[in-house]
C-alpha cells in the first residue's frame, strides 16, 4: 500500500532543493528560475522511527527495513494555471494523484540565503502565495464540478439511485467552492459518503501540511513570516512545520553523528525533513506495525483504523484474502519482555480475528491459509 505526497508551492520556493534533501538524490533539478520541473519527480522516504532498531535488537535480525512515505516534486504552479497559465492543468493533474498536499512556502528574503532567488510575483509574501495556489486548485474543482454535478443530478431525476447518492455529496463541495472555501471542508454523514467524496478525486479535498522554508538563523524559532503562515495554519485547523532547505540540502553525506553535532550547534534536536515526514504521516491518519524475526525486522504502514485482514494485505494480499488469526504483542510488552517468547510466558501474546483493529507499535504475526 503506498501513500503519496505532493510538494506543491509557486516556482522557485525551494520544492525540489527540499525534494532533493528528502530523497538524499539530485534527481529534481534545483534551478533558480520558473518550472525547471517539468516532470514530477518520485522519491520514497523512510521514515525515521527509533522502535524499529530496539526491536531489531532483541530479534537479532539481520536486516532492518523501516516503512516508507512517497514524496512527489511537482512543478510549480502560478496564478491562472487553472486556465493553462504556465504549465497548466498538466500540474493539476498530476496533483490529483497523490493522498495529501505539502505546501511549501517561501519565507526567506534573497539577503537570507546569500544567492538571487527569482519570486515569481517579485516580493515574498507567503501567506499571498498560499492563497493563490489554492484558489487556482478551488477553480480548477468548481470547474470540474459545475459540470459534473449537473449532469449527476439529471441521472438521479430520472431514477439513478448511486447518481443521486453521488449528486448529494458533491452539491454540497460545489456549495462550499462557489463561497470560496475549499472541498475539504464538505460534512460527509457516513462511510458511504466518505467513499463517493473520496473517488471524487477533487484537488481541494486533500489534506494540507504547510513547510515554511527559511533562512539558516530562523531554523530553529521560524521568522515573521512563518508565524504568520502558522496563524493562517491555526485558522484553517492545518497543520505548519518550519524548515530551512538550505540546511536540509547541508546534512545530505553527513552520517548520523555528523548530523546530530550540527544540528545541535544550530539549536535543532531533529531534522526538519523528519518533522515534515512525521507530519505527512499525521496527515494522512497513518500508524505503523511491525514484523520482527531473526532474518528482519519491519516496518509496515496503514491507516488508523484498519483491523487485522487490512494490517495483512499490506504485506502481501494473499495474506488478506486468506487470514485466519493475528498474534499480536503491544510494543511496550515486546520490549519490556525481551521478546516474543518473554511475552508469550507472560500471557501478553494474543490471538486476535479478523475484527481486531491494529494498534499503532503493535508487532504482529500473520497466519493466513490460501
Amino acid at each position: 500500500m503506498g501513500f503519496k505526497c505532493g510538494i506543491v508551492g509557486l516556482p522557485n520556493v525551494g520544492k525540489s532543493t527540499l525534494f532533493n534533501a528528502l530523497t538524499e538524490t539530485q534527481s529534481a533539478q534545483a534551478a533558480n528560475y520558473p518550472f525547471c520541473t517539468i516532470e514530477p519527480n518520485v522519491g520514497n522516504v523512510a521514515v525515521p522511527d527509533p522502535r524499529l532498531d530496539k526491536l531489531a535488537a532483541i530479534a537479532s535480525s539481520q536486516k532492518i527495513i523501516p516503512t516508507q512515505l512517497a514524496f512527489v516534486d511537482i512543478a510549480g504552479l502560478v496564478r491562472g494555471a487553472s486556465k493553462g497559465e504556465g504549465l497548466g492543468n498538466q500540474f493539476l493533474g498530476n496533483i490529483r494523484e497523490v493522498d495529501a498536499i505539502v505546501h511549501v512556502l517561501r519565507c526567506f528574503e534573497n539577503a537570507d540565503v546569500g544567492e538571487d532567488v527569482q519570486h515569481v510575483d517579485d516580493r515574498v509574501d507567503p501567506v499571498s502565495d498560499a492563497e493563490t495556489v489554492e484558489t487556482e486548485l478551488m477553480l480548477s474543482d468548481l470547474e470540474s464540478l459545475e459540470k459534473r454535478v449537473p449532469a449527476l443530478q439529471k441521472k438521479a431525476n430520472s431514477g439513478d439511485k448511486e447518481a443521486k447518492a453521488t449528486a448529494g455529496v458533491l452539491a454540497r463541495a460545489l456549495d462550499l467552492l462557489r463561497e470560496g472555501r475549499p472541498a475539504r471542508l464538505t460534512e460527509l454523514n457516513d462511510k458511504d459518503e466518505e467513499q463517493i467524496f473520496k473517488q471524487a478525486q477533487l484537488l481541494t479535498s486533500k489534506p494540507v501540511l504547510y513547510v515554511c522554508n527559511v533562512d539558516e538563523g530562523a531554523a530553529a524559532k521560524g521568522n515573521a513570516h512563518s508565524d504568520a503562515v502558522f496563524a493562517m495554519a491555526k485558522a484553517q485547523g492545518a497543520n505548519a512545520v518550519v524548515v530551512s532547505a538550505k540546511i536540509e540540502s547541508e546534512l545530505v553525506g553527513l552520517d548520523m553523528a555528523e548530523r546530530m553535532e550540527f544540528l545541535t550547534e544550530i539549536g535543532l534536536e531533529e531534522t526538519g525533513l523528519a518533522r515534515i515526514i512525521w507530519s505527512g504521516y499525521d496527515l494522512l491518519h497513518l500508524i505503523t506495525f511491525f514484523t520482527v524475526g531473526p532474518k528482519e525486522a519491519r516496518a509496515w504502514t496503514v491507516t488508523a483504523g484498519s483491523k487485522g485482514p487490512q494490517a495483512a494485505g499490506a504485506i502481501h494480499s494473499d495474506f488478506e484474502r486468506g487470514f485466519i488469526r493475528a498474534e499480536t504483542i503491544a510494543y511496550d510488552d515486546y520490549l519490556a519482555l525481551n521478546g516474543e517468547a518473554g511475552a508469550r510466558d507472560a500471557g501478553k501474546l494474543r490471538q486476535e480475528g479478523k475484527e481486531y483493529v491494529v494498534k499503532d507499535g503493535d508487532v504482529l504475526h500473520f497466519k493466513f491459509n490460501v
